[in-house]
């Protein structure tokens, strides 16, 4: 679990981790589907356009409880992967609250390492969200919303840069940065 707690937000190798825990990689599966199993851990997909790339893709790794992530990890302080793994809890709260055309959740990165930290597909539409630590987000905190935007075109809905600051603002076309309390 803490080995796991540490790699918070980040793509999951069980082979890696396996051999951080000194147990073999059968055994770290059958551990992590376990803690899936028993809603502690939650996988969150890489988006493709291709649904069978998408189960073929690493997914990352968070945590259903922020708190209890920041405790096992023996974290002074919550950084950037704790508050996007609190903008997913919230995502993922509210996805079970629609009832009709529920909404996916993935992340979505490119082969050169561009990531937007979660896509919300909603039937055709998508919306790419970036969590930045920051108080002051600026444009260039924005690139990677740019290049999805730029990607997927007109089925992106909009794009969200939520933010740890206080201000909302645009910082592009269809680029929203907003704190990331007000909106989740």
């Amino acid at each position: 679990m803490a080995a796991t707690c540490e790699r918070l937000g980040q793509l999951v190798n069980q082979t890696e981790l396996g051999r951080d825990v000194q147990l073999p990689q059968p055994t770290v599966r059958r551990w992590l589907n376990l803690l899936e199993a028993s809603y502690q851990l939650v996988r969150l997909p890489a988006y493709a356009v291709n649904r069978t790339k998408r189960l073929i893709k690493t997914p990352k790794a968070y945590w259903s409880d922020t708190g209890l992530a920041l405790h096992i990890a023996k974290a002074a302080a919550p950084g950037g992967a704790h508050l996007e793994n609190l903008v997913l809890g919230d995502l993922l709260a509210w996805r079970e609250g629609c009832v009709s055309d529920r909404p996916d959740l993935f992340y979505w990165r490119t082969a050169a390492g561009e990531e937007v930290d979660l896509v919300v597909e909603r039937g055709m539409e998508l919306l790419g969200i970036e969590v930045k630590a920051t108080s002051r987000p600026r444009a260039s905190d924005a690139a990677h919303l740019r290049t999805f935007r730029d990607e997927y075109g007109e089925q992106v809905r909009g794009c969200l840069l939520l933010h740890a600051g206080d201000s909302v603002e645009w910082l592009g076309p269809r680029i929203l940065a907003a704190p990331w309390w007000r909106v989740v």
